[in-house]
C-alpha cells in the first residue's frame, strides 16, 4: 500500500483547513427521510472517514503527485468554486480532453452541479469542434498534449501541465477556486436537488455518422457505482489501476486507491502490477493480450482482477492471464453506465479445461447488481417482443431498461425514441439465451455475416482464430464476394516470436491458419481472405474499430 511520500508537497491551496466540514448543505425542501442519490458523496465520505489514506498516485510523469482523501477532496472543492466563478450554471456542460480523463473532473463538475462531457483524445479536430458545438460546451478542460484539439475555439479553457506545480494554469485555475470560496467549503456548494438531473455526457465513437451524446444522470451514476464496486469486490485494500477504462466512483465508494496512467503503456503497467500491489484494471480483450504477451509479463505473487469487456475473451487469453495470476472478470455495457450484465463463474467450472471453461466464461451472463435482467427478444408482430427461447440457439436482440440505462441521447429526440422503442433499450447486439439464462452475444448486427444465405458471427470467428498458437490478436469484417454475397475478411496480428517465423510468407501463414480453423469452423464461416497487419485500427480503449477495417476492405 502506498505512503503518502514526504517530498510530494501538494500546493499551499490543496491543504484543507484544520476542522474542516466535509458534508454538502441539505437542499431546501426535501423531506427528512430522502436525500437525493449523488455520486460526489463518496468522495466526501472517504475524506471523513480515511483523511490520510492515499487516494490518488500519479507517478510515470517529470513531475510525480500523490494525494491522500483530504487533500484530494480539498482540490476537488476548489475545482468546484472554480468552475463557478467561471460563469458555470447548473446543467452547463465542461468538456473534459485528457489522457484517462482526470480523476478531479468526475467529482469537482458533479460538485458545480454541472455536466461532464470527456472527449476521447484520439479524435480529429474537426470531431471534437462538433462535439464541442453539439454539447453546447460552456468551459473545456484540457491538457496540453491536446491543446491543439481547441485551438481558435471561444469557449473558455485551461490547460493543464499536468505538473503539480503552483504556476500550472490548472493549478492557478483551483487556487482561484480555494479563494472565491472564501473558506465556505462544502457546506457553500448546494448540491443538486433532483438526482435524475444529467451527470454525464459521453459521445459514442460515430462509427455508423455523427457521434450522439450518450445523457447519464446522478441516481445512475450512484447506483452503478455500488454495483461496480460490489461485482468487483473493491474494498479500502483495493488499489486499482487507470489505463484507459476506469471506475472513478466506485473506486470513492469503496474508499480504494487509484493509480493513473497518462497512456496505456505496457512497461508501465507492468512496473505497477509487479510493484504496486495493483489489485483490479479494467481493459478490453485488446489490451488485455498486449499485457499478456508484454515483454515483461510473468506470474505475479498475487491475484489481479482484470475486468474485461467490449468483446468476448477467447480461450487462449483466458489461459495466458491465468498463467499470469490475473483473473478474468467479463462484463457486457452497451450505452450504460458501464456494465450491466456479468459473467458469474459457476462452482463446476473449476474441473474443466481451458477450452470447455473459457467458451462459458465467454459468455455475458446475467444481469448485473442495481439492473434489471438484460432480455433476449424477437418482434413477432412489428411491435410486440417476445423472449427467445433458453436454447441457445435461437437469436434474438439483447434489450434493457433500469436503473442503470442511459437517460437518453443528448438533443437528438429520434434516435432516443428509437432506441427505446417498446419500453425497452435495443442494444443492436444478437445473442442467444441458453438453458441456464445466461445470455451469449452472437454479434453485432452490423458486423453479422451474410455469406450464401448463412448467419456467420465475426465473433466466432475470430475466436477461433484466436486459438492458433501464432495469433495474437484477430479480427473479422465481411468483404464482398460475387458467388456467396459475402465472406469473412481477417485481419492479423502475429505473435512477435511468429513475425520471423512466417517473414516474407504471409501466403503461406494464411493457408495454416485456414487448415487449422476448418477444425473450428463450418466451410462457410471460413476466412476467404487473411491479412497480416502490425496493428488494428483502435479507440482510446482499445476497442476495435470495425468500421475502419470495412472502409478498407470496401477498396479491394
Amino acid at each position: 500500500m502506498y505512503k503518502l511520500p514526504e517530498h510530494l508537497r501538494p500546493t499551499p491551496e490543496s491543504l484543507p483547513p484544520k476542522d474542516a466540514i466535509l458534508r454538502l448543505a441539505v437542499p431546501e425542501g426535501l423531506p427528512v427521510n430522502i436525500t437525493p442519490l449523488n455520486p460526489l458523496v463518496f468522495l466526501i465520505r472517504a475524506a471523513a472517514i480515511f483523511p490520510d489514506k492515499v487516494a490518488l498516485v500519479h507517478h510515470d510523469v517529470p513531475n510525480p503527485v500523490t494525494y491522500n482523501y483530504a487533500i484530494w477532496a480539498q482540490r476537488i472543492q476548489n475545482l468546484a468554486y472554480a468552475l463557478i466563478e467561471a460563469g458555470i450554471k447548473p446543467g452547463d456542460r465542461v468538456a473534459v480532453i485528457a489522457p484517462n480523463w482526470y480523476a478531479d473532473a468526475h467529482h469537482g463538475i458533479l460538485a458545480a452541479r454541472a455536466v461532464i462531457t470527456p472527449i476521447n483524445i484520439r479524435l480529429t479536430k474537426g470531431e471534437v469542434d462538433y462535439i464541442l458545438n453539439h454539447s453546447g460546451a460552456k468551459f473545456v478542460l484540457v491538457d496540453h498534449e491536446f491543446a491543439h484539439l481547441v485551438q481558435g475555439t471561444s469557449i473558455p479553457t485551461i490547460i493543464s501541465e499536468d505538473s503539480g506545480k503552483p504556476d500550472d494554469p490548472y493549478e492557478q485555475f483551483l487556487a482561484s477556486g480555494r479563494k472565491f470560496s472564501q473558506e465556505n467549503g462544502w457546506l457553500g456548494l448546494a448540491p443538486e436537488k433532483n438526482e435524475n438531473a444529467v451527470a454525464a455526457l459521453c459521445y459514442t465513437s460515430g462509427t455508423t455518422g455523427r457521434p450522439k451524446g450518450v445523457a447519464t444522470t446522478l441516481r445512475g451514476s450512484y447506483l452503478a457505482a455500488l454495483a461496480n464496486a460490489f461485482e468487483t469486490s473493491l474494498n479500502r485494500e483495493s488499489v486499482y489501476l487507470w489505463q484507459g477504462w476506469t471506475f472513478p466512483w466506485a473506486n470513492t465508494f469503496a474508499m480504494a486507491t487509484q493509480v493513473t496512467l497518462r497512456t496505456v503503456s505496457y512497461p508501465h503497467i507492468w512496473k505497477h502490477l509487479l510493484h504496486s500491489g495493483i489489485s483490479h484494471y479494467c481493459g478490453a480483450p485488446t489490451v488485455q493480450i498486449s499485457i499478456a504477451a508484454a515483454p515483461e509479463a510473468r506470474r505475479l505473487a498475487k491475484p489481479v482482477k482484470a475486468i474485461i469487456a467490449g468483446s468476448a475473451p477467447t480461450a487462449a487469453l483466458i489461459g495466458e492471464l491465468e498463467n499470469r495470476n490475473i483473473k478474468a472478470i467479463h462484463v457486457y455495457a452497451n450505452q450504460t453506465y458501464g456494465p450491466f450484465t456479468r459473467n458469474y463463474e459457476r462452482p463446476h467450472w473449476s474441473s474443466l479445461d481451458i477450452q470447455e471453461r473459457s467458451k462459458l466464461m465467454s459468455r455475458q451472463g446475467h444481469g448485473f447488481a442495481t439492473s434489471d435482467e438484460a432480455r433476449v427478444v424477437v418482434q413477432t408482430d412489428g411491435k410486440e417482443i417476445s423472449d427467445v427461447p433458453m436454447d441457445g440457439l435461437t437469436v434474438g436482440e439483447i434489450v434493457v431498461r433500469g436503473n442503470i440505462v442511459m437517460k437518453e441521447y443528448f438533443n437528438d429526440p429520434e434516435a432516443t425514441k428509437t432506441a427505446f422503442r417498446g419500453g425497452y433499450f435495443h442494444s443492436g447486439d444478437l445473442a442467444v439465451r441458453h438453458s441456464d439464462g445466461s445470455v451469449a452475444i452472437i454479434d453485432r448486427s452490423k458486423d453479422l455475416i451474410i455469406s450464401g444465405g448463412e448467419n456467420v458471427s465475426s465473433l466466432a470467428v475470430e475466436q477461433a482464430l484466436a486459438a492458433h498458437p501464432d495469433v495474437l490478436e484477430a479480427s473479422v469484417v465481411a468483404r464482398s464476394h460475387p458467388k456467396w454475397g459475402e465472406r469473412p475478411m481477417a485481419f492479423i496480428i502475429l505473435r512477435i516470436e511468429a513475425i520471423e517465423k512466417w517473414a516474407d510468407r504471409h501466403h503461406h501463414f494464411a493457408a495454416d491458419l485456414k487448415q487449422f480453423a476448418r477444425n473450428h469452423l463450418p466451410g462457410f464461416a471460413l476466412p476467404e481472405w487473411i491479412k497480416v497487419v502490425p496493428e488494428l485500427p483502435k479507440t482510446s480503449t482499445g476497442k476495435i474499430l470495425k468500421h475502419a477495417l470495412r472502409k478498407e476492405v470496401a477498396k479491394l
